[in-house]
């Protein structure tokens, strides 16, 4: 159950169309629906204005197809993150209509094309090829949740003119998330030449001293640009969750 869903259900009532008995059946659910070792948040959409979303990388096959069908079951899309390619195959055998993104690790039941909610673009820049599965999530996400997603890829600080070719693209965007691992020093760059949000994103990409993101996140939390702010560690989902919200106000 979304906002739509529920005023169009209101509206219904209102006009004889669904009877109130009928009405209560329907909102008896509206809370939670219990599944396998889970039990479902169906109300989040109304609260939050995204759906429950699914993290896959613990969850078995069967937790997942069976948290899916609960979705499924109150006519919502299903968004699972973290899937690797062992679980997307025998979840995808049991829910054919789910769509499995290798890239990004994203597994979806729902429309090709999601309106767009969003007011303007979301655009995501990513340091390095090492960094693009954390990039790519941060993009489906995002796509997802209904918004205009532009990506800029392999622009990190070692090559500065790469990122300075794509002045515009940056400035046009109405909130950036910068992926980057290393020393994270991409997004304070991208924080100093554009006047919008930018969610830093640290990926553990790196040799020793970057401690698994631990020294890109660090240095992404001290940041000297004032409009960067840093979620967790290969945190895409989380990055995307932010910047559609922020895209819709």
């Amino acid at each position: 159950m979304d906002p739509e869903r529920l005023r169009t259900l209101l509206e219904s009532v209102r006009s004889g169309k669904v009877d109130v008995e009928q009405a209560a059946e329907r909102l008896s659910v509206l809370p939670f629906v219990d599944a396998l070792g889970a039990r479902v948040d169906t109300h989040r959409a109304i609260r939050q204005g995204i759906p429950e979303v699914v993290y896959g990388a613990e969850k078995t096959p069967a937790q997942i197809v069976e948290v899916a069908r609960a979705l499924r079951g109150q006519s919502q899309n299903v968004l699972v993150t973290r899937v690797d390619p062992g679980k997307a195959e025998p979840v995808g055998e049991a829910l054919p209509e789910a769509e499995y993104e290798a890239a990004s690790r994203l597994l979806w039941i729902g429309p090709q094309e999601v309106p767009l909610r969003g007011k303007g673009t979301i655009l995501v820049v990513s340091a390095g090829t090492a960094d693009a599965p954390v990039a790519a999530e941060a993009v489906g996400v995002a796509r997802r949740f209904g918004n205009k997603v532009e990506l800029l890829e392999d622009v990190g600080v070692a090559g500065l003119h790469r990122l300075l070719a794509s002045l515009e693209l940056l400035r046009s965007a109405r909130v950036v998330i910068v992926v980057a691992g290393m020393e994270g020093a991409l997004p304070s760059v991208v924080g100093g030449l554009v006047d919008k949000p930018v969610i830093a994103v640290p990926t553990s990409v790196g040799y020793g001293a970057s401690l698994g993101g631990i020294a890109a996140l660090l240095g992404m939390l001290t940041s000297c640009a004032s409009n960067v702010t840093t979620v967790n560690i290969d945190n895409g989902f989380g990055a995307a969750h932010v910047a559609t919200l922020i895209n819709r106000l």
